[in-house]
């Protein structure tokens, strides 16, 4: 006859106080996702998963959790699934379906992207890496999802930049070079700022699913920076990346600020209650600390500003 064991709560003898989250992180599993008339894309998605729970009750049932990601995620690898925040999506839901004691479920997941790419001046192949931020909150109200990406790129400081280009004017003028053409020179030949990686996030969160391709979602968050950088990279290549940093030189706000501008050109679609998160990080290169900068808003709030209304 089979040992019947024991059901197990946490061990706390008065529970007066509930918890936000409680769940399990670092959940590794290979999430297939279909592409129409293309090879499916295979990811190693790093998930995590979390339910509310009540001051009643003692603790959360560990195994149903897993058991749940473990069911989804068989799902997600042998059924057609499109998009990843739609796996979080059904991931939370079947968590809110089977802990009948909590309110709210949520399911993050991140996993590491290699797309294909082209150098700018050489244009030869090449490959690059991004980061998928996905997740999904269920309620009785309904679900949320969000979807986005982290994206390496380049930064210029326009301060030192700036200091730069102050001792070339100098340095010309003692040169007796004319006011016309010292600036006609600065205008073409921007002049060296200390530059660093720089890592732009975006995501967006709404009701069901965000009406937004992650592809579009990566190109703005690359675009927000000075320069977008390449694996494989020549001479004309570099040439080319260092330029075009030094031409369009920004501080982090900046960047979070052309984020912006660029979600409400390009995702006119989405409602004005969408969620949008966007961060940029430098890895200072001539100081020890790093520079961030971020902003959190509903889409009507970042349409306002943008248009000035």
């Amino acid at each position: 006859m089979a040992h019947q064991l024991p059901d197990v709560q946490a061990t706390s003898p008065d529970v007066t106080v509930g918890l936000n989250r409680v769940g399990v992180t670092g959940v590794e599993k290979l999430v297939k996702l279909a592409r129409k008339d293309k090879r499916p894309i295979v990811l190693m998605a790093n998930f995590s998963v979390f339910v509310d729970l009540p001051s009643w009750r003692k603790g959360a049932d560990m195994s149903r959790n897993m058991e749940v990601i473990d069911e989804v995620l068989e799902q997600a690898v042998s059924e057609p699934a499109y998009r990843v925040e739609d796996v979080c999506g059904d991931a939370a839901e079947r968590l809110l379906k089977k802990h009948k004691y909590t309110s709210r479920a949520e399911v993050h997941m991140e996993a590491e992207l290699v797309i294909r790419d082209r150098t700018p001046a050489s244009d030869l192949e090449t490959q690059s890496t991004i980061d998928i931020i996905a997740s999904a909150e269920a309620t009785e109200e309904g679900t949320f999802e969000e979807i986005g990406a982290r994206v390496v790129g380049m930064t210029v400081c326009p301060c030192s930049q700036g200091m730069s280009e102050s001792r070339a004017r100098d340095t010309l003028e003692q040169l007796s070079v004319d006011e016309d053409t010292i600036d006609a020179f600065l205008e073409k030949v921007p002049q060296p700022g200390h530059s660093q990686r720089g890592h732009a996030t975006l995501t967006v969160k709404c009701r069901d699913a965000p009406k937004v391709d992650l592809m579009d979602i990566v190109e703005v968050a690359r675009d927000s920076m000075s320069a977008r950088i390449y694996n494989l990279a020549k001479r004309p290549d570099e040439d080319h990346m260092t330029y075009e940093a030094h031409a369009d030189a920004k501080f982090v706000e900046d960047c979070v600020r052309a984020m912006a501008e660029d979600v409400v050109e390009r995702f006119d679609q989405l409602p004005d209650t969408t969620v949008v998160t966007m961060k940029q990080s430098n890895d200072e290169s001539i100081h020890q600390h790093n520079a961030h900068a971020e902003r959190v808003a509903e889409m009507g709030s970042l349409r306002a500003e943008v248009n000035g209304d």
